[in-house]
């Protein structure tokens, strides 16, 4: 265990006067780490606080969270119990209760975070928790990246100080320190994949190759090393990023495969992807992208809209509410969600300023400013009626884009597409009396 404060000060993972929440479980692992922890703030001038979450999947997890809250009051140690409803979630979210449970737990960890309760939150993996974490990223798929396994700092917030400690050293700490726990019943049942290859598959590897935990980890090593020269070579300059969206020019699907893999691993994460990508998506994107037709999309099990939209390929969240969006046309200011502030007012002439004006007499009484729906027509600028649909796609606007542009419209009748376009039957001419202003702040 002397090797943790090493680690500690050499990687900075713990500053002078931060506050530390400790991921306990009551397990031997997570006490350890508590007690140490708890004996190393005092010196390194820092303090720590308990975090124990009753998962609501075993019977006696409600016993486990009061153990861990009986020995942080004898000890004088800050302490909090969370309870979620596992079963629960991972029902409504069609989630295994492993992940549901890790979801629910990262959630409690993020908030204490987000609250300014702890500045981090350490986690007690150590080198045989790393050994399965890469075992499980590589039976499920995963390319260099995930066997790469856990980090030692993570956003960070997450810290792991005893992952290059091993199963030994901490019990053996345990037993010189007399430091209670609870064992939990449930590391034996193998239908959860960390147990499987925890009781089934590591021990039968140690038998025939005593040294395999070891070996696992300086693949690993050396994994992340690859990993690290390979990610410095990625192209993402002329990336276009928003909150839900990113576009990747369609000619940086030319570079080397393992360039291209991290390419599609950086989009999706900025925005917001980072869990459960797999190679097989990124094999899935690849091959979208050099066999599919302008105009097309695929979904993957990401809760991700892939589009091939011209010269790009947007890789765009789909987390996101369904848009209803209708007023009275009117002068004033309108928020459009998901596209920004329009604002219309009378003005005494035309000015070369990128914003539309129209003769607001030729615009129907009853007109209103609403999104776009099946059957609009469009008499475009100059003459000649097209669906809007189509009228849209001349104009190049993406697909997936088209449903949030505001239209000032009558019926099935567009007059005016915000940001794009006036129809030619509310130009401006030498007999208008009152022309309106229509500009957009995205």
């Amino acid at each position: 265990m002397d090797n943790i404060k090493r680690l500690i000060q050499q990687n900075n993972l713990i500053k002078e006067g931060e506050t530390v929440g400790i991921g306990v479980s009551g397990g031997k692992d997570s006490m350890a780490l508590l007690h140490y922890l708890n004996k190393l703030s005092k010196e390194m001038n820092f303090e720590v606080v308990a975090i124990t979450i009753d998962h609501g999947i075993r019977e006696n997890s409600p016993l486990d969270a009061m153990f861990v809250m009986d020995y942080c009051r004898k000890n004088r140690i800050r302490a909090y119990k969370f309870r979620l409803d596992v079963p629960t979630i991972a029902k409504e979210k069609s989630l295994s209760l492993e992940s549901a449970a890790r979801q629910g737990r990262f959630g409690v960890f993020e908030s204490m975070v987000q609250k300014r309760i702890v500045d981090k939150i350490a986690l007690a993996h150590h080198q045989s928790d790393q050994a399965e974490t890469v075992l499980m990223h590589l039976m499920r798929g995963s390319g260099i990246t995930g066997l790469k396994g856990m980090s030692l700092m993570r956003d960070n917030i997450f810290i792991r100080p005893m992952l290059e400690t091993n199963e030994k050293a901490i019990w053996q700490y345990v037993c010189d320190n007399d430091i209670e726990y609870r064992e939990d019943e449930t590391n034996q049942e193998n239908e959860y994949n960390r147990n499987y290859i925890r009781n089934e598959i590591l021990p039968a590897i140690l038998k025939r190759w005593p040294n395999a935990i070891q070996a696992i980890l300086n693949f690993s090593n050396l994994a992340s090393q690859d990993d690290e020269y390979i990610n410095s070579q990625v192209p993402t300059s002329a990336f276009i990023v928003s909150e839900k969206e990113v576009k990747i020019p369609l000619n940086y699907f030319v570079y080397p495969a393992p360039i291209v893999a991290r390419m599609v691993y950086r989009a999706l994460n900025m925005i917001g992807v980072h869990k459960d990508i797999e190679s097989k998506h990124i094999e899935l994107i690849s091959n979208f992208v050099k066999n599919s037709e302008n105009g097309k999309r695929i979904e993957l099990p990401l809760k991700v809209s892939v589009h091939k939209e011209y010269d790009f390929i947007t890789l765009t969240n789909k987390q996101k509410e369904e848009i209803v969006f209708e007023e009275k046309f009117k002068l004033g200011t309108f928020v459009v969600p998901n596209f920004g502030k329009v604002t219309i007012k009378k003005v005494d002439k035309i000015n070369k300023d990128g914003a539309l004006y129209f003769d607001a007499d030729l615009v129907p009484k009853d007109a209103v400013v609403r999104l776009r729906k099946n059957g609009d027509v469009f008499e475009k600028f100059g003459g000649g009626t097209k669906k809007l649909k189509s009228y849209l796609i001349d104009k190049k606007i993406p697909s997936r884009l088209r449903e949030f542009l505001p239209l000032v419209a009558k019926g099935e009748n567009v007059y005016v597409i915000v940001g794009v376009e006036i129809s030619d039957k509310v130009k401006v001419t030498d007999k208008t009396k009152r022309i309106y202003r229509i500009s957009v702040e995205k």
